[in-house]
Order: structure tokens, then C-alpha cells, then sequence
């Protein structure tokens, strides 16, 4: 399996979607746009096209941020999926994917950074790739935006403060708003480049000393399940 990352900010890292890939053996590259590295010009050689999160938001042009592009990162995602290749995208990523089918990011009602609970929806109950998560799990958040739904889309998990936490777009696409992949490495990458002075104001943003406190193994096992079930899903239809 060739694993291909499109990483936005060095502390926006992959985490635990990256140690899966490393554990399975699988081969890995990486356009790290942030270093003005390439985004892939082909996708054959590539099995799963992972896009991560970001502090863009898919209307950030050149001009506000000179190494990111949104309308290029659209077109290798529609690329990827019209080639059935496996696409997932965490937070940006998941709002990638849903420009590029064609429906608009929108505001999240609430802005959500810490480790929360988010509840499967009635399909992603009977989902075969989600129905190992239970009804609820407390999971990691770091957004104010949520992706836009197609009218083939699936909601699978939702949460109190966003209706949009994992999004089915087909049976190998799928939007992370929320982030399982978070370590507290990742974590502590994202405090420093981030502005939380203002916590105490939000009801689902956690101070940075809570932040670092949190046990994020539990939610990274039940990803690489989650990764487990879509390679082996994959395979079947290679």
C-alpha cells in the first residue's frame, strides 16, 4: 500500500494516521506544501490520498497564503476519487473533499478545540468500517468550520457543538472534521501555534494545560481499525 500525505503546517502532522502507515509497513510520501514541496502530478502508484487539517479554509487564496492552493488540491482530490482511489481528509481536508464534489464548507455552530465526545449517527451504527467505534466516543477537535455535504453524503458522527464530525462521501471517501489522530506531541505542536487566551470564553475549547493532559491512545487504536477495515475494504475491490 503507498500512503500519500498532503500536509498543510508542520503542526498540523499527520499523527496517528501516519504511525498506522508505518506500522502496516506501508510506503509513504508526503507533499509538504509548507516546504513548497509538489503536490502529486499522478495517482496510480498512489492506494490512499490522505489531506490534512490546516488554518486555511478552502476560500484562502495564494495571495493570504503563498504556499497553499486550494483549487490545485481539488483537482488531485477528484482526481483520486475518480480514479477510486481511497481519499480521506482531516478538518481543511474534509472541507477539501467537499469542494471538490461540489458542496461548500460552511461555519461550524461552535468553535471546538480538546477532546469531546462525538455520537454515531443510525448509519454509522451498521457502518462495517465505523460500527467498532460504539455509540460514543471522546475523540480530539481542533476547528470552526465543517465540511459541506453532497446529496449522496452519509453523516456517521456528529457532536454537540458540530452536525458534521465524520462524513461518508462514498464507500472510500470519507471527512474527519474531528481528529483521531491527534498524540500529545501533535498537541503540544498546535498550542504553540495557536492563540488560546481566549478559552474561558468558548464552551467546547479546553485550556492548553487540560489539553496536554488528555489520553489520546484510545481514540488512535480505534483509527487505525477504522484504517485496518478501509485497506482491507480497499483491497477487495482493487
Amino acid at each position: 500500500m503507498h500512503i500519500h500525505f498532503i500536509v498543510h503546517e508542520h503542526f498540523e502532522a499527520p499523527g496517528a494516521y501516519e504511525s498506522w502507515a508505518k506500522k502496516r509497513n506501508h510506503t509513504i510520501t508526503y507533499s509538504r506544501v509548507y516546504l513548497k514541496e509538489p503536490l502529486p502530478q499522478h495517482i496510480e502508484d498512489i492506494d490512499f490520498l490522505i489531506v490534512m487539517g490546516g488554518p486555511q479554509d478552502p476560500t484562502t487564496t495564494i495571495e493570504q497564503c503563498v504556499h497553499f492552493d486550494a483549487k490545485s488540491e481539488q483537482a488531485i482530490i477528484s482526481k483520486a476519487i475518480n480514479a477510486k482511489k481511497a481519499v480521506l481528509g482531516i478538518c481543511l481536508g474534509s472541507q477539501l473533499i467537499g469542494e471538490a464534489l461540489g458542496a461548500k464548507y460552511e461555519h461550524s455552530p461552535e468553535r471546538e478545540i480538546g477532546k469531546f465526545s462525538i455520537t454515531l449517527t443510525d448509519t454509522g451504527l451498521i457502518h462495517p468500517l465505523f460500527n467498532h467505534l460504539g455509540k460514543t466516543l471522546a475523540v480530539g477537535h481542533w476547528h470552526n468550520d465543517m465540511p459541506g455535504l453532497t446529496t449522496d453524503a452519509k453523516i456517521i458522527a456528529y457532536s454537540e457543538g458540530c452536525p458534521r464530525q465524520i462524513v461518508a462521501y462514498s464507500d472510500l471517501v470519507f471527512g474527519f472534521q474531528c481528529h483521531l489522530e491527534l498524540t500529545k506531541n501533535v498537541v503540544a505542536l498546535l498550542i504553540e501555534n495557536s492563540d488560546l487566551s481566549e478559552a474561558k470564553k468558548y464552551r467546547f475549547v479546553d485550556e492548553p494545560s487540560v489539553l496536554l493532559n488528555h489520553d489520546y491512545d484510545k481514540m488512535n487504536q480505534l483509527l487505525h481499525g477504522f484504517l485496518d477495515k478501509l485497506e482491507s475494504f480497499y483491497k477487495s475491490k482493487c
